[in-house]
């Protein structure tokens, strides 16, 4: 495992620190939002080194807080992981074998799959995953831990706009893939579908029937 982080230059290791500073500061947002739910100071933490996912984690607690059922968010969450499938086929030769394939499954996230992808060497795409891989590991429950203690002071975070935050950074995540107007259209019956049903329907179910946005992709992809 030296041999890897040898290969870490300093603007790599610049963007790496930056990229999990940036974790730690939305894993603050994310702990003050679900102590001030109702959720206690251990749950985010625990959950952050367990799940080690800061989108399903977010949305996981957003929908149980707004009385949503715990089926419909565990389902959202897991339908935000599936991403992951993808992610490991991408990823695979980085994974190591054994132990460090399963521990390096556990650290797949966006940002560590996207700095490794970006290297070409193989002996750099291992450095650049494990290295973002296990600074998120770090990062994430200390700023959920932060942001727990914080919350348990506050009485009304959205004075703060802590809860506008994360949508605020998966936005700007998710704005480059919309270049392709196949990706706009599903986004856009997707966003319409969830505004529509949100008054009628229990937390967490329109996120879920927003999916419906892919079939617009489908039946493009059909007619040509």
């Amino acid at each position: 495992m030296r041999t890897l982080w040898r290969t870490l230059d300093r603007a790599l290791l610049r963007t790496i620190a930056l990229v999990c500073l940036a974790v730690g500061v939305v894993g603050v947002s994310y702990g003050a939002t679900a102590v001030t739910s109702g959720f206690p100071v251990w749950f985010p933490v625990l959950v952050g080194v367990l799940v080690l996912a800061g989108s399903s984690e977010f949305l996981f607690v957003g929908i149980l807080a707004a009385g949503g059922s715990p089926v419909s968010a565990v389902a959202a969450g897991v339908l935000v992981n599936a991403r992951h499938l993808p992610f490991g086929l991408a990823v695979a030769d980085v994974l190591g074998r054994g132990w460090r394939r399963l521990l390096g499954s556990h650290l797949m996230n966006d940002e560590s799959v996207v700095l490794a992808l970006g290297e070409r060497e193989p002996r750099r795409q291992r450095a650049a995953y494990w290295a973002c891989g296990l600074g998120v590991l770090v990062f994430w429950p200390a700023g959920a831990l932060l942001g727990a203690l914080a919350g348990t002071a506050i009485t009304d975070p959205d004075a703060f706009g802590l809860d506008a935050m994360f949508p605020a950074v998966l936005l700007a995540l998710v704005l480059p893939s919309l270049r392709s107007r196949e990706t706009r259209r599903a986004a856009l019956v997707g966003t319409a579908v969830a505004l529509a049903t949100s008054p009628i329907l229990p937390a967490g179910l329109p996120v879920l029937l927003s999916l419906v946005g892919l079939l617009a992709t489908v039946g493009n992809t059909e007619e040509r």
